[in-house]
């Protein structure tokens, strides 16, 4: 009876170490995966403005109603953020968006875009310790844009040419935009209709 329990624990224990085995080599080819399908570039909702080319120009007024220039030829890019406070999402995503505008060489200028209730914003700026962002409220920044969906982030070069665009509703999405930038991809579609993995595009030089 002692023999039969003991070689009952035994092969129980073989079976767990190959089900371990089993789930690791699982989650080794989920990661590989995830490698070879990782977007570069967030998801271009409206094709409607053209990667490329000069991003459309406005004047827009922030929460003390001063006038903030929007596009154009300025001293540094601009990492333009449609968001909400009522939209948690864009809640989760603020950290990574001035992270990541900090991180560029150089820096990126982040403007913080939405519109309706001023007194709002103003709290939601005060909750979230954005007093140092520029925050502007502007229905006709979002229509410009065609933002129809929140979050949107786009961005645009010291020379106001549109660079990247695109609904960012992960962190990898919207880290994606600037890599997008980087290797000359304008959205997710066009990498996926490219065909090339980012790293065929670094070897190439960087360039789509």
């Amino acid at each position: 009876m002692t023999d039969a329990l003991l070689v009952s624990t035994a092969l129980l224990w073989i079976v767990v170490a190959v089900l371990c085995l089993v789930v690791l080599a699982l989650v080794r080819q989920i990661g590989l995966l995830h490698e070879r399908i990782a977007p570069v570039g967030a998801l271009l909702a409206n094709p409607g403005l053209r990667i490329g080319e000069p991003a459309p120009v406005l004047t827009a007024s922030d929460l003390d109603g001063r006038d903030v220039r929007i596009g154009g030829a300025a001293s540094a890019g601009t990492v333009l953020f449609f968001l909400s406070p009522t939209c948690p999402v864009c809640k989760t995503l603020l950290p990574t968006v001035l992270r990541a505008a900090r991180e560029e060489t150089p820096p990126l200028r982040v403007v913080l875009a939405s519109d309706g209730d001023l007194a709002e914003h103003r709290r939601f700026v005060a909750e979230h310790g954005l007093t140092d962002t520029t925050y502007v409220l502007s229905s006709a920044l979002g229509m410009s844009y065609q933002v129809a969906k929140l979050p949107y982030a786009v961005l645009i070069d010291r020379g106001g040419i549109l660079r990247a665009m695109g609904l960012v509703n992960t962190r990898e999405h919207l880290e994606s935009l600037f890599e997008a930038q980087r290797l000359g991809f304008a959205s997710i579609q066009e990498y996926l209709s490219r065909g090339e993995h980012p790293a065929e595009v670094m070897e190439n030089g960087g360039t789509a």
